[in-house]
């Protein structure tokens, strides 16, 4: 497993879920890391750093978040695009987010939980 590849599967467990859970039509840009709602909505930035083949950080799943802040910055150095949260969209259940995102892990990474 390729860090490229890493990251595609953790946008894809993100893709899922907003699916699943909610029939929200999350996609990819190419050139562009993270899920998009809509060409300028940004609802999932990913941020990895690899040392010895150990992952740290990850991902930000905007849930609930307060946007406002986005507002005071340019959000991964992209000019013109607007974050979106599972809120804003529609609906909130943050429980119901971590269930359909720890299935999608383990679909997308072929695992079983211990």
């Amino acid at each position: 497993l390729d860090i490229h590849k890493y990251i595609r599967f953790l946008e894809e467990i993100v893709i899922k879920s907003l699916w699943n859970g909610y029939k929200i039509n999350g996609i990819r840009i190419n050139g562009k890391t993270g899920v998009w709602i809509l060409p300028n909505k940004k609802i999932c930035s990913i941020g990895i750093k690899v040392s010895r083949w150990i992952t740290m950080h990850g991902l930000a799943f905007n849930i609930n978040t307060n946007l406002q802040y986005f507002d005071y910055i340019i959000p991964c150095g992209i000019n013109n695009i607007k974050m979106t949260s599972i809120k804003k969209e529609d609906i909130l259940l943050f429980n119901k987010v971590k269930k359909l995102m720890k299935q999608s892990f383990k679909d997308i990474f072929n695992i079983e939980y211990i």
